[in-house]
């Protein structure tokens, strides 16, 4: 039986490397005039890019390979002539010197098609910093359209400013919200869910892009930044809204954390993380997303440990 166990975990193992495997996209044919800018490293002129003065809610993506850059909520009005954001996706943008010596460029990290320039100092937001982006270099996504272009995953591992400090922080993982699900209570407040009368546990939804990280890879993460031997609670926090949890989307996400409960288990891990179906996801309150980010803190009860090897 000793044996018979063994191989199922290992056949698991194969399995889990093969799921749901990021797919590269095929780059999108440029104009002459997009290829002068994204390809040549040229700029168009201020104030004639699409995006200039548009705020809609949703997400920039790179024109050439639709890698996700930008999220809405982090542009803002510099009155330069060109977007301009004050962060950006995580992994998303790297940055290189300009030919001219005296300007920092910026790039895709996904397929190095040039976006702009970056500037700090100029202390126009609280974060100091400014993404010069030429509306040419991007697509836009609307909040609405975004399920047809990304994928979304709900984990719940006690505190959610934790889980989503670690999670916000790969590769292909474009946003991380903190919220609430499991329950009976509609649009349930911070104090209902730890009153433990809604049902609802702490959770994160995470928007993901396919074509740059998988389901498995951010589920693996989940189980390496939380403990998933602890019941109803997660260090010292202690409650029902703390335990852990994996909300599945399809029976592909499930067998996914399957394999990864089993290969715990084989390593002795008494895991008792519960599989549920996806249900309605509440974003908590303002003050509560990207926590962690904004407080310049480090989480108390989370931290990444390697439970796979």
């Amino acid at each position: 039986m000793k044996t018979r166990f063994v191989f199922m975990v290992m056949m698991s193992t194969v399995m889990l490397a093969n799921a749901e495997v990021t797919m590269k996209r095929e780059w999108s044919e440029l104009t002459k005039a997009e290829e002068r800018v994204i390809v040549a490293k040229g700029t168009e002129p201020p104030r004639t890019g699409k995006y200039d003065k548009f705020f809609e809610s949703g997400f920039y993506t790179c024109r050439r390979c639709g890698a996700a850059l930008y999220r809405s909520e982090n542009k803002f009005d510099s009155a330069c002539g060109w977007p301009a954001f004050d962060d950006a996706v995580y992994g998303a943008v790297k940055q290189a010197p300009d030919a001219d010596g005296r300007r920092t460029e910026i790039l895709c990290d996904n397929c190095g098609g040039h976006l702009g320039h970056v500037f700090v100092g100029e202390r126009l937001t609280s974060a100091n910093i400014r993404h010069c982006v030429n509306s040419i270099s991007m697509d836009f996504i609307s909040q609405e359209a975004a399920g047809g272009h990304f994928k979304r995953a709900v984990f719940a591992g006690g505190c959610f400013w934790g889980v989503e400090y670690y999670l916000q922080q790969m590769p292909g993982v474009i946003a991380v919200i903190s919220g609430y699900t499991g329950g009976r209570k509609e649009n349930p407040t911070y104090d209902e869910v730890c009153s433990g009368q809604s049902g609802h546990i702490e959770a994160v939804e995470v928007l993901y892009d396919p074509a740059r990280i998988n389901y498995a890879a951010i589920a693996k993460r989940f189980f390496e930044i939380h403990d998933p031997t602890q019941v109803d609670r997660q260090g010292p926090d202690k409650g029902e809204q703390y335990k852990s949890a994996v909300f599945y989307a399809d029976e592909e996400q499930k067998k996914m954390v399957e394999t990864l409960i089993g290969q715990l288990k084989a390593r002795r891990y008494k895991v008792v993380t519960e599989l549920k179906p996806l249900s309605i996801f509440y974003p908590a309150e303002l003050y509560h997303q990207d926590y962690y980010f904004k407080s310049g803190k480090m989480p108390y009860c989370h931290r990444p440990v390697n439970r796979f090897e």
